[in-house]
């Protein structure tokens, strides 16, 4: 079976210099038929492999991008960069390993990967790790101060209260972010390695680094020149726990405790109209009342006016069809803001704008023109200042007091959204920020990001909803403005005006060839610092970039945009995109956006999806529940290897438990591979030196079941080769480990009398012992490279005893050669050889006496259509079984198999001698 080569790619195998030209190369995986045997020790173990192979991996150069090779022998990974606040937990361990896998396995395939790694540096996370661990908060109005040292290291484990935190200049505080991350990177790196990530360390790059400051900035004014990037003064979701605004990917909804108050609004002349409101504190600031037009309820009183509770200020009583009628009253009051829908029905209704609430999450401390000289001047006096919390108090007891309060309040649980960071409902708060289009505004984008999406291919397929359920629901621009410290400049000044009053209108942008910038350090070209704030001179932006602004453009970045057209032609558009599925609607579509605007094209071929780590208890594992498992300690405790198989496990979008016994058996497969390597390679060694040739050339396999072993493996090889390419490398693990264990507990089992034939040290023997320590050397072989995607470290090990170079820079093996090796045989043949020797020892285990014993007489029956191969392998059966008189085969009748041997044979009339003593020494 042909393997299918990638869209936009030729065969590697056909260019690279690993290409082989004759059968017995290509079933060897190198231009040899003979390999020497110089390194088997005599106790094999799978400790202390990760650092003793990383150094050799390291100093050979083993991962090395060669950038020498054309765009259609590369293959280009844009791996995720891990946010550098803290530690990795065991969900990085399990996604990274499958982006790891695809390396190894196209790599082997002959193409050169560009496989860097980034660190995601700037954002909150950073920011909070760093006020904890040094005991620092950032206060920009402080001179800068050399020579710093933080008043904590982080020692104690424990976090510095803010009030206790010691404020110091914005660069004294970006110098501590960058001083924290760096540490961080480092034992980042090292549980990479520890791993196995087959990453190239010499292509790693920061976010926060020059060249991604640089490549965000020029993307940014390129975006603005083309009108794609706007400011505007406008409602938006505020955190006031960091003070900073908040994009709609950053969302969540969770519930939170809260209580309705029925509140009257008075008519003139007429009932009160009663509403139900889990905020009354925002009643100050109510523009509206808003019933759904068809609620019959209401229709009377569309046009009129009703009067506020306490501040007796005139609101518009309207129609809207987001209104719900099942909720509460069913008509509810509108204010600015206090959700979303409210500012929809701001934007819709074009309502006026009454904010009360601050950035700092308290009412405004000056009482506002609607209410200035009216009723409720006094109250909202008392209230100014107040945290919203406090506010709601105060309202609720004014409330009370005037009647105007319909009963007590009702506990409720509402859902309220909160910054996926943060521990406060957010607010909805009226200021000015940077927006990037991104569809949720414009239709025609939006139709052109959901083509994007029909031309990548996802992997697995149906999280391709995701991402078209994300882009359908967008209902707003991507806000990319944070006010915060620890991020990518917004590159941009505003002048002056002789009033004293900054020109947001009119922003002063940097050349390209001047960029990285620094607005808030840097004077704008044709100014300088001593104008900076004063009438006739400028302001420097104070704003970064959101962690995504940077993040989606990590493609753009690691391929050298702008930077190396070398290498941008040599890996863009990149092939794979491995991430989350919970980041689809951040860090994938925002980088399909950044690509689409400025590249006029995907970012990458394919992007492939994990799944979540479940805890014992079926949740997710995350940092912020407290119940992850720090991953150092699993692949010091068990092998890399180990953990990686356990990883493997899971399927591409497949949640998966986190399962330690599942790491035991993957410890178990690589030790079984060291010892089943040292036995396959233990035949023709001098007994001195142990050192002895292995012959890999396919014309010496003459047994048939030796032949049926490698029609077996081809078959295998096939199905491997085709999950790998559809990326389903769990089903490609699946084929190989069931292989190996029947070629462990059957092959070797039943060839290893023949392959010894004159003694393990001999270089001569029958054709028949030549053919089984061929088919021996060339399974192994071959199984090597299959395995190791999944166990690099004992894969390696064993390639090492006895080939030259790494198994991982070896050809991936094809199903072709095998075939021809085969002859013709056909891998049931292995499988009912097994079968008759499980039949044969199921007797003595019964017997509960040694599988040494031998059997001097014994008739197997045997279904039909296994009687050929099972005479054609009668010897290995044989001697396996330790049958040292008569053997006689006979057709199993109709219905009279054993259920309890796989195959249904049947041995009877067995006559069991003494098992020989072991010998010693």
């Amino acid at each position: 079976m042909s393997t299918p080569i990638p869209a936009g790619h030729t065969d590697p195998a056909t260019t690279t210099t690993n290409a082989t030209t004759t059968p017995a190369a290509q079933v060897a995986g190198a231009d040899v038929v003979r390999a020497v045997v110089k390194g088997v020790p005599d106790r094999v173990s799978a400790d202390g492999l990760e650092e003793k192979l990383d150094a050799r991996w390291d100093a050979e150069g083993t991962f090395a991008f060669d950038r020498g090779r054309t765009r259609e022998q590369i293959y280009s990974i844009d791996t995720p960069p891990p946010t550098a606040s803290g530690s990795l937990h065991v969900g990085h361990v399990f996604s990274y390993t499958h982006t790891d896998l695809v390396a190894r396995y196209k790599r082997m395939r002959g193409y050169e990967v560009f496989y860097p790694m980034g660190w995601d540096d700037n954002g909150l996370p950073t920011e909070r790790r760093v006020q904890n661990y040094y005991g620092v908060r950032c206060d920009p109005s402080l001179p800068y101060v050399e020579n710093f040292e933080p008043p904590h290291q982080g020692t104690d484990g424990k976090n510095v209260k803010p009030a206790d935190q010691v404020p110091v200049s914005r660069r004294n505080f970006i110098e501590l972010c960058e001083r924290l991350t760096t540490e961080d990177e480092q034992k980042f790196e090292e549980l990479w390695r520890r791993l196995g990530l087959s990453v190239d360390w010499s292509q790693t790059y920061q976010t926060i680094g020059a060249d991604s400051i640089g490549t965000a900035q020029r993307a940014f004014v390129r975006n603005l020149a083309r009108g794609e990037a706007y400011q505007a003064e406008a409602p938006g979701l505020w955190d006031v726990t960091f003070q900073t605004a908040v994009a709609q990917a950053e969302l969540e909804a969770r519930d939170y405790p809260g209580h309705y108050h029925k509140v009257a609004f008075g008519r003139p002349g007429g009932e009160p109209v009663f509403i139900e409101t889990t905020r009354p504190e925002l009643i100050p600031a109510v523009v509206a009342l808003i019933a759904h037009p068809d609620d019959e309820r209401y229709q009377h009183l569309f046009g009129t006016t009703v009067t506020s509770p306490l501040f007796g200020v005139e609101v518009p009583v309207l129609a809207h069809h987001a209104a719900e009628p099942d909720k509460g009253a069913g008509i509810a009051m509108c204010c600015t803001f206090g959700d979303l829908t409210d500012v929809q029905w701001w934007r819709e209704l074009q309502l006026p704008t009454r904010s009360i609430v601050q950035r700092d999450g308290r009412i405004t401390r000056e009482v506002p023109e609607w209410i200035e000289g009216g009723a409720g001047e006094a109250l909202f006096g008392e209230i100014s200042g107040m945290t919203t919390f406090s506010a709601r108090k105060a309202i609720v007891d004014a409330l009370r007091a005037s009647g105007d309060l319909a009963g007590e309040p009702v506990a409720t649980q509402r859902k309220a959204n909160f910054y996926e960071k943060g521990d406060k409902p957010l607010e909805i708060v009226t200021s000015r920020q940077w927006y990037i289009r991104n569809g949720g505004r414009d239709g025609e984008l939006r139709d052109e990001l959901l083509a994007r999406g029909k031309e990548l291919d996802f992997h697995p397929d149906h999280m391709r909803v995701r991402y078209e359920n994300w882009v359908g629901g967008l209902n707003g621009d991507w806000l990319i403005s944070r006010q915060r410290f620890f991020g990518v400049p917004i590159p941009l000044w505003y002048p002056v005006l002789a009033s004293g009053e900054v020109d947001h209108e009119n922003p002063i942008v940097p050349p390209e060839d001047r960029l990285p910038v620094d607005p808030t350090s840097q004077a704008p070209d044709g100014f300088t610092e001593d104008q900076r704030g004063v009438p006739g001179g400028f302001v420097g932006d104070a704003d970064v970039m959101d962690t995504w602004a940077t993040s989606s453009l990590s493609p753009q970045i690691v391929a050298g945009w702008e930077r190396d057209e070398d290498l941008w032609q040599r890996v863009f558009p990149m092939d794979l995109r491995p991430q989350g599925q919970d980041i689809i609607r951040t860090w994938l579509f925002s980088s399909v956006v950044r690509a689409h605007l400025e590249n006029g094209t995907l970012p990458w071929k394919n992007a492939a999806i994990s799944g979540w780590i479940l805890d014992p208890d079926r949740k997710k594992m995350s940092k912020s529940k407290g119940n992850v498992v720090t991953p150092m300690d699993l692949l010091v405790e068990h092998g890399s290897d180990a953990v990686r198989y356990w990883a493997a496990s899971a399927r591409l979008g497949a949640d998966a438990a986190f399962e330690v016994g599942q790491m035991k058996i993957g410890r178990r497969l690589a030790i079984k591979v060291l010892n089943a390597s040292k036995f396959a390679l233990s035949f023709g060694l001098d007994p001195e030196s142990g050192e002895g040739e292995i012959l890999l050339d396919p014309a010496a396999v003459t047994v048939d079941l030796d032949r049926a072993m490698l029609a077996g493996l081809a078959t295998v090889t096939e199905q491997a080769t085709a999950a790998f390419e559809a990326y389903d490398h769990t089903r490609a693990l699946e084929v190989t480990e069931t292989f190996f264990w029947t070629f462990c507990d059957d092959y070797l089992e039943l060839v290893k009398d023949r392959a010894y034939g004159d003694g393990a040290g001999s270089a001569s023997g029958s054709p028949e012992t030549l053919s089984a320590r061929t088919a021996l050397a060339i399974a192994l072989d071959t199984q090597l490279r299959l395995l190791a995607p999944y166990l690099p470290f004992a894969t390696e090990e064993v390639w090492s005893w006895w080939r030259a170079g790494s198994v991982h820079r070896a050809p991936w093996p094809t199903a072709e050669p095998l075939r021809a090796a085969a002859g013709g045989a056909h891998a049931t043949h292995l499988t009912a050889a097994g079968n008759a020797l499980a039949a044969i020892r199921k007797v003595k285990s019964e017997a509960k006496t040694s599988m040494r014993a031998p059997v001097l007489a014994a008739t197997l029956a045997v279904p039909a259509a296994d009687l050929p191969a099972v005479r054609l392998a009668i010897g290995d059966v044989r001697s396996a079984g330790r049958v040292t008189g008569d053997l006689t085969l006979i057709e199993t009748a109709e219905g009279q198999g054993d259920p309890n041997v796989q195959g249904g044979m049947v041995t009877s009339g067995v006559e069991l001698g003494e098992p020989e003593p072991r010998k010693k020494g």
